[in-house]
């Protein structure tokens, strides 16, 4: 088989689907490759294609039985290895697509790797890339209707604080200014009496975030977090952090309406979601907030929707994804009978898009004229402090932070 060809002509491409916890994970198997001595295909015939799978919805499952299918038919010759979640709901589907797929877990995609002979970890630049994650937490304990993910993903669990520094601080030596800390259940970690307050000021009393002159050089950045788990201590981190833990927190609100959130088995409902919008506010006036929005839950009326438009603007995101419903079979909200229509979801995610739209220039407007650390990515583009890729000067160095002043000519469309 093409994985015991010598590794001198091992060429392998990955295919990453999916939430950024597996985009930290692709990183892992591209390190991990690199380092047995492997090289990206880049246009030349693979030997492995790995395909890190998705089954958050019916669609994101149908995108990934498209990959598998693409790998299969682009590279007649290459292993096919599927992993993440979809395999670990239906393995039994993708092993039967071919006899050249194999399905494995993350971890023994990791062994076949390293059994390959590694010799060096990758510093994991090789792809230019300057905004890196790293997975401090995996799994979910909680049971939202219309989520199967913790079915994939298993129980919550949380990596050490001090492999976690380690991580952080391979890419900090690898010159990356920005590292997510990211997880299935990221505001869930905890580990030895460490939660993730206490993880941040750990990773900020280890990690050479500053220079000798005290200048920021590298920042860390909170991954999306769900309400419930942000506490006044977390916002109380971060607001004292002095740059070092981005002002920003991606919170999934899903709905304003807390019938909506009830019937979700979401663990909040819309006061007390505005709530900690407050208390983050008050602490940081300059807070930018995400979001995640479900458009056409089944049962979702027009006041529902209303609603969650309502408290959209009360919160004033400054980004939000919007995705229709999409029915994922083996979870409670597919076994509804009141499925809003697809003309009706449609509508409404188009309406959410549009708010989001204006609701993105309020928060960049109200920006204009300050200055923010921006992590230049080295294309003549930058990501702000406050969640926004904008365009910068051509020929800035990337794998910096920089401090530059908002204004509309920096804006992209």
């Amino acid at each position: 088989m093409p994985w015991r060809q010598a590794r001198v002509s091992m060429r392998f491409s990955i295919v990453n689907l999916g939430c950024k916890v597996n985009r930290v994970e692709s990183d892992a198997f591209g390190s991990a490759l690199l380092g047995s001595g492997a090289k990206p295909a880049e246009g030349k015939p693979a030997d492995i294609v790995i395909v890190n799978t998705c089954t958050v919805t019916a669609e994101a499952e149908k995108k990934t039985r498209k990959a598998v299918r693409h790998a299969l038919k682009t590279e007649p010759f290459a292993e096919v290895w599927v992993t993440g979640c979809a395999s670990s709901i239906d393995p039994e589907l993708y092993a039967s697509m071919d006899e050249r797929v194999r399905v494995l877990s993350k971890d023994q995609v990791l062994d076949r790797i390293e059994r390959a002979g590694v010799h060096e970890p990758s510093s994991k630049r090789e792809d230019g890339r300057t905004r890196l994650g790293v997975k401090v937490q995996d799994g979910c304990d909680n049971a939202c209707t219309y989520c199967i993910v913790r079915v994939a993903r298993g129980p919550a669990r949380s990596i050490p604080a001090d492999e976690v520094a380690r991580e952080c601080l391979a890419l900090c030596e690898a010159g990356v200014p920005e590292i997510i800390l990211t997880g299935i259940d990221l505001g869930a970690y905890s580990y030895d009496g460490l939660a993730l307050p206490e993880l941040l000021e750990h990773l900020m009393d280890v990690l050479p975030l500053k220079g000798e002159d005290g200048r920021l050089l590298r920042r860390l950045r909170i991954s999306s977090i769900e309400p419930q788990s942000v506490t006044r201590k977390l916002l109380e981190v971060i607001s004292a952090s002095d740059g070092a833990v981005c002002k920003h927190l991606h919170l999934p609100l899903q709905s304003g309406s807390s019938k909506v959130l009830k019937e979700m088995a979401r663990r909040y409902d819309a006061d007390d979601f505005l709530g900690t919008v407050d208390v983050a506010r008050g602490l940081m006036p300059d807070i930018s907030l995400t979001t995640d929005i479900i458009a056409g839950f089944p049962g979702e009326r027009d006041m529902d929707h209303e609603k969650t438009i309502q408290a959209c603007r009360r919160a004033g995101f400054s980004k939000m994804h919007v995705f229709p419903y999409s029915m994922r079979m083996g979870t409670p909200a597919a076994t509804r009978t009141d499925q809003v229509p697809a003309d009706v979801k449609q509508a409404r995610s188009a309406q959410l898009r549009e708010l989001s739209r204006a609701l993105r220039q309020e928060d960049l407007s109200r920006r204009w004229g300050s200055e923010e650390l921006v992590a230049l990515m080295g294309d003549g583009t930058a990501m702000t402090e406050s969640y926004h890729e904008i365009f910068v000067p051509v020929g800035l160095p990337s794998g910096e932070l920089s401090k530059m002043m908002l204004q509309p000519s920096l804006l992209m469309p």
